[in-house]
């Protein structure tokens, strides 16, 4: 009975994480050249990080639906594996999800994440990016991704996110979205 209970589990989890793509969101999701809604947070470590942080700065925001789930964990350690491109881009990488602090630190010390796991307990965070979704008693953090550049305005929204190269296409957007900017801001105004 106990291994009926423990399939009935895994299966209802798994068509959550799948589902949220077709569900709507709670809120509206900030769009293209919208301002970034502020959040104030804190990491696995109990530092509180605001956006305005990150002001000047480049920022890659990514939330998943639990740490330590194969599809968040694929994800964070792809992160990981290119924090070194993302930090010669000058980028920040940031994950929120709707874990509790301990379990933000205990994702990143058994992975060795070398960036911010934020702590969004409240939910509004997830509400604000328009990422929440509730499924009866269950409430959880879609897995999307906001570029945010150095003005706090969103660059790009990633709805639908492939765990496994979602950092390579985020790194070769932010090299795009960089170049576009730096040839508008050489460019005279006319």
């Amino acid at each position: 009975m106990k291994h009926i209970a423990r399939a009935l589990g895994a299966a209802l989890f798994l068509s959550i994480v799948a589902l949220p793509a077709a569900l709507p969101a709670l809120a509206d999701t900030p769009l293209a050249g919208e301002a970034a809604p502020e959040f104030r947070l804190q990491d696995q470590d109990s530092e509180w990080h605001s956006l305005a942080d990150y002001q000047g700065n480049w920022v890659a925001l990514y939330f998943y639906p639990k740490a330590d789930t194969p599809g968040c964990t694929t994800e964070a350690c792809a992160f990981r594996d290119d924090i070194f491109a993302f930090r010669k881009l000058g980028v920040t990488v940031i994950g929120v999800s709707l874990d509790d602090v301990k379990s933000q630190k205990e994702f990143a010390e058994k992975y060795s994440l070398p960036f911010p796991l934020l702590s969004d307990r409240g939910k509004e965070t997830a509400k604000s990016y328009g990422v929440f979704r509730k499924y009866g008693p269950i409430g959880i953090a879609v897995r999307e991704t906001f570029l945010i550049d150095p003005e706090g305005r969103v660059g790009k929204h990633y709805d639908k996110v492939n765990p496994d190269k979602h950092s390579q296409q985020v790194l070769a957007d932010l090299a795009t979205l960089m170049q576009t900017a730096a040839e508008e801001a050489a460019q005279p105004d006319g």
